[in-house]
């Protein structure tokens, strides 16, 4: 599955939660499901978040790419969106998901685009394409996510 690749995030962002301590490396990663599937995320701003998951052990009996692994990539990368767009003093909870697969994978690399279509206070919607290695759309997904205040310790749960 390779070595796991820096996030590009954006100056501001990264000063952002370097003065509270924050690793934003691990904050903003899939966790322990996300590493055993292999998931990376390349690039992540409020505005898009772009990710990779290998097809290889993401698979059903088929052969084919997994709808189940489709989707914990479309709310990674969702996720990420909603608690960039949200903030320091914001926890984003996934509270509605939806995936459309429109065809099927058996080898490669699939690639993930969030970008939002809503941010607002309290929620953020993020639509996310998931494509093939020759560009073709496997998966449409949405994921609606709750902006909840942080409350003590939930950086440190988070990150550790």
């Amino acid at each position: 599955m390779g070595e796991p690749q820096q996030v590009k995030f954006p100056q501001e962002v990264i000063d952002e939660y370097a003065a509270l301590g924050v690793d934003l490396q691990a904050l903003f990663s899939a966790g322990h499901l996300g590493t055993r599937m292999g998931v990376q995320i390349t690039e992540a701003s409020a505005e898009r978040v772009v990710g990779t998951m290998p097809v290889e052990g993401n698979t059903q009996p088929y052969g084919l790419l997994h709808g189940g692994a489709s989707a914990v990539l479309a709310e990674t990368l969702g996720s990420v969106g909603s608690m960039l767009h949200g903030g320091v003093n914001k926890i984003a909870v996934g509270v509605d998901l939806n995936c459309t697969h429109h065809r099927g994978v058996r080898s490669g690399l699939v690639t993930g685009v969030a970008t939002p279509v809503h941010q607002g206070r309290s929620t953020a919607t993020y639509e996310i394409v998931i494509t093939d290695e020759a560009g073709k759309r496997v998966c449409t997904a949405r994921l609606t996510c709750l902006l909840r205040d942080v409350r003590p310790g939930d950086a440190e749960k988070a990150a550790g």
